[in-house]
């Protein structure tokens, strides 16, 4: 359909006598169109008149087609092409907003793709001459220059007479380093030679107003700099609105290549892995100080009101999106969008922002960038501010098809008032709940301590936390015990390296506090744990937090997402650690607040640590290729041991594993430094128990036990398929069998996996002395005894009828009747227990797990109630079902001595 055809509403004409001298030689809806335009707006009158010929021949033609030729590159001189074409362009998109033929946004995409092609043009016409006098080497052809478009033009939403902000740079890797100064020297020439031919006013008219000032420390460096110390500028230097101008960063002229290459380094910098709600309160503070510096502050009235920058305005929208995409963008890549209505959505799609926000906001967005760009017709000036003079404000209305000013000021202030509630909520700073603490010398000791601590070391922590202490501390005031959450309160503080990025968050999610408070009035041992990792906080902010625990699918899935953000080894490490963490974390919560039971507790922390083997041995393989080839033979398997094979950790478990490999002792590797069979494996072993333990920037992940592999300390770390079958069928000591029944593969190929587990089902299933089996378990578990005299019934992993004592008295079932492992319902089906006696040791054992579990998390022990406070003790009783500790202990005394009879009697 034709541009005249497609025309839905008309502007108002204020001169109606020159709107119709204008619009005399056209007819229909496009003299009405044009009538309305020029008799409203000065600048549009100009061009309509200027180009009426042009106008008659594209009036005909789809709009869309009309673009497609005005953004062909022309032949010729470009500054002079590139006016005639900016004209027509400013022409043509004007009478499609007008006209309703193009919505907000395909009129910003239109000029924006215009301005890509102003760019990229000249960018080439003078990149090939400045080849032509030999001063840049033919070969690249684009000499790795590139110009990246920032802000609007990034993001695809330039309005109408907008500036175009510019940074441009050169990949010096693209040259040899004897060019480097002469190339530098020739492409800051290139550039100035651009923003004139682009940016300059002459008869013509201009391009766009260019904008270099975005550069890294534009005072003191060229207009155009090398890709290296720009980089060593934003990892060194960056500041949180250069972090949030590259939101929106986009190679648009030049080699595109080497500026996405560039923006993908950078990506670390842009989009990092915490959640960094600093970046608001620094976004909003730069806000407020342009606002102050340019006298915008103060009520909403839409007369001379900025509705770019002022109160309720477009740039409290994109605020209000890039504050909330720099904060969980790191973590959540469908939020790296440069438009902001794209953005909008997607942090809607996340559950960041509240639903419906994204339709409101993309409603008075599009209406006030509508409002910009007549603003900006009515004279082409770079302005965003509604007349306060009578008459161009009743042109600005007559152009938005309103013939009352009144009523237009009147519904743009409401706009305002309502973008600037949602965007701008007040601020909560001047709330100051008074603490309940009672004024005694302990409670004095310890906060008067606090302004001391690193955390608080800086004038900005200092000012954060002197805003938030009032309402931590009357939260903490609340607790069962107010002075013991206090003093481990004073424990997370004490752990924190820093404080600006934890205090924002805290004044950002007001819910966390809650979270804090609640965690140091039942779990000091998560508190501190909270303090060394503060950073894990970030993750109570995904919506699926509190859900239901992941499997094992699942949490491979989002490690793998972790993963792929990091570029090499040690950043991987980092990652796995961090995520590890963060996944931690979340299980001793659920377990805390009862959404999680013990049982499922050491269902998460087991999947949890064998997610990280899964994810690390590739990963240690990966790094020993280079050197050494790939792994001979079929590959390696880990099998865990212990908690980690009958899926019992707790929130303190270390890793019991045995590394097996399927490959002949002669088989070599194939790199370059080949290594026999044995030798390979017992270095990717290594390597990998470095991978688990060894402490990087973001801590460890776990303690590594081998001591169950074959001859123990005393055997090779890794061990080969066959050797371990003749090991375990002729030389295995009894104990070894029993510590086999909880063996599982955790990684490894999947068919190497397969013989691991039949070779450990074969083991088991071997003919064993029933005496021997009977005589050395007991002798295990009268030495076990002997060394952990339990002392108190809460101490509930070592003794006569506990833990252990139960887990070895399944294991030795599993061997003395050939069942498949030593779970208590495949025991009972081989007549070693029967219902009742299953029944018994189950809830017995399920009562002292549930016990183990909350002490680990909340005391990093044994549960004891002289040292878990009230909030503690009635998790614990909610947890297990009793009314009282009284109840429980009475309960507990009296299944252990029924198991611990059990069991001798069946040993003896």
């Amino acid at each position: 359909m034709s541009l005249a055809s497609r025309i839905k509403k008309f502007p108002h004409a204020v001169d109606r006598t020159r709107g119709q001298d204008v619009a005399g030689s056209f007819s229909g809806p496009l003299a009405r169109l044009i009538a309305g335009a020029a008799g409203s707006s000065n600048h549009l009158a100009r061009l309509a008149q200027a180009e009426a010929e042009w106008l008659h021949t594209v009036a005909g033609q789809e709009p869309e087609e009309t673009l497609d030729v005005l953004c062909t590159p022309p032949e010729g001189d470009p500054a002079k092409m590139l006016r005639q074409a900016k004209q027509r362009v400013a022409l043509l998109t004007a009478l499609a907003d007008l006209g309703g033929i193009w919505p907000t946004m395909q009129v910003t995409a239109a000029l924006t793709r215009f301005a890509d092609m102003a760019l990229d043009h000249t960018t080439k016409h003078l990149i090939a001459a400045e080849i032509a006098r030999g001063k840049l080497p033919a070969t690249p052809a684009d000499a790795g220059y590139v110009v990246f478009a920032m802000g609007k033009m990034g993001a695809g939403e330039l309005n109408y007479s907008s500036d175009i902000d510019l940074i441009c740079m050169f990949d010096e890797t693209q040259h040899a380093p004897e060019d480097y100064a002469e190339v530098r020297a020739t492409l800051i020439r290139v550039t100035k030679k651009l923003t004139q031919i682009i940016g300059a006013q002459t008869g013509d008219g201009y391009v766009f107003r260019t904008d270099l000032r975005l550069r890294p420390d534009p005072s003191t460096t060229p207009v155009c700099m090398a890709m290296e110390p720009a980089e060593r500028y934003y990892e060194s230097l960056g500041r949180t609105w250069e972090r949030s101008a590259f939101i929106k960063a986009r190679p648009c002229a030049g080699d595109i290549a080497a500026g996405e290459a560039f923006l993908d380094r950078l990506r670390p910098f842009v989009w990092r892995r915490y959640l960094d709600f600093a970046a608001i309160r620094d976004v909003r503070d730069m806000m407020h100080r342009i606002r102050d510096h340019k006298g915008l502050s103060g009520p909403i009235e839409a007369a001379d009101h900025d509705v770019k920058l002022g109160r309720g305005g477009i740039r409290e929208i994109e605020f209000y999106a890039q504050t909330r995409q720099l904060i969980a963008g790191g973590r959540d890549a469908s939020l790296r969008t440069r438009g902001t209505l794209d953005a909008l959505n997607a942090l809607e799609r996340a559950g960041h922002i509240p639903p419906g926000t994204a339709e409101t906001l993309t409603g008075h967005y599009t209406a006030l960038r509508d409002i910009e760009h007549r603003i900006q017709m009515l004279d082409d000036a770079q302005t965003h501010t509604v007349p306060r003079n009578t008459d161009a404000l009743k042109r600005l209305a007559a152009l938005c098809g309103c013939d009352d000013t009144g009523a237009f000021l009147k519904a743009l202030t409401e706009r305002l008032v309502a973008v600037h509630a949602i965007c701008m909520p007040p601020e909560a700073e001047d709330e100051r709940p008074q603490a309940q603490f009672e004024t005694d010398g302990g409670t004095r000791q310890i906060t008067d301590a606090w302004p001391n601590l690193p955390a608080l070391r800086s004038p900005r922590a200092e000012a954060l936390f002197h805003r938030l202490a009032p309402g931590i501390l009357k939260r903490l005031s609340g607790a069962a015990d107010p002075h013991a959450a206090l003093v481990h309160f004073d424990s997370f503080l004490r752990g924190l390296p820093a404080g600006v990025q934890v205090f924002s968050l805290f004044e950002a999610r007001p819910a966390l506090q809650d979270l804090l408070v609640e965690i140091c009035a039942t779990a000091p041992a998560l508190a501190r744990y909270l303090g060394r990792h503060a950073s894990v906080l970030d993750a109570v902010l995904d919506r699926e937090f509190f859900a239901e625990l992941p499997e094992l699918d699942a949490m491979e899935r989002s490690l793998m997402m972790a993963l792929n953000d990091a570029d090499d080894y040690e950043a991987k490490l980092d990652a796995t650690r961090r995520w590890q963490k963060e996944v931690h974390f979340r299980i001793g919560v659920h377990l805390l607040r009862g959404i999680a039971d013990g049982h499922s507790a050491e269902k998460a922390y087991s999947d949890l640590a064998q997610c990280c083997i899964v994810a690390l041995l590739p990963l240690v393989i990966e790094e020993q290729v280079p050197r050494h080839g790939a792994p001979p033979g079929a590959g390696a398997v880990v099998l865990g041991m212990g908690k980690l094979g009958s899926f019992e950790m707790t929130a303190s478990s270390d890793l019991d594993l045995i590394m097996l490999y399927d490959a002949d002792a002669a088989d070599m590797s194939d790199g370059p430094d080949p290594l026999a069979a044995p030798q390979y494996y017992a270095k990717l072993t290594k390597r990998l128990i470095t991978a688990l333990t060894a402490p990087t920037s973001e801590g460890t992940l776990y303690e590594v036990d081998m001591r169950l592999r074959p001859s123990g300390k005393q055997g090779p770390v890794a061990t080969s398929l066959a050797a371990f079958r003749r090991y375990q069928s002729r030389e295995a000591w009894t104990w070894e069998h029993l510590a086999l029944t909880r063996a599982r593969p955790v990684a490894g190929p999947p068919d190497v996996q397969e013989e691991a587990a039949q070779a450990v089902a074969q083991v088991i299933a071997l003919p064993h002395d029933a005496e021997k089996v009977r005589a050395d378990t007991a002798d295990m578990r009268r030495r076990l005894m002997e060394a952990h005299r339990p002392g108190s019934i809460w101490k509930v992993k070592q003794g006569p009828g506990r833990l252990l004592d139960i887990d070895l008295f399944l294991q030795a079932g599993c061997l003395l009747t050939s069942a498949c492992n030593a779970d208590i319902a495949d025991l009972v089906l081989h007549d070693w227990l029967n219902q009742e006696e299953a029944a018994c040791i189950a809830q017995t054992r399920k009562l002292m797990s549930t016990l183990q579990a909350i002490g680990r998390v909340a005391l990093d022990g044994e549960f004891d109630p002289n040292r878990a406070g009230p909030a503690l003790i009635e998790v614990l009783l909610a947890q297990t079902g009793f009314d009282d500790l009284d109840a429980l202990r009475t309960e507990l005394e009296s299944r252990i001595d029924t198991v611990s009879a059990l069991i001798s009697d069946r040993l003896a």
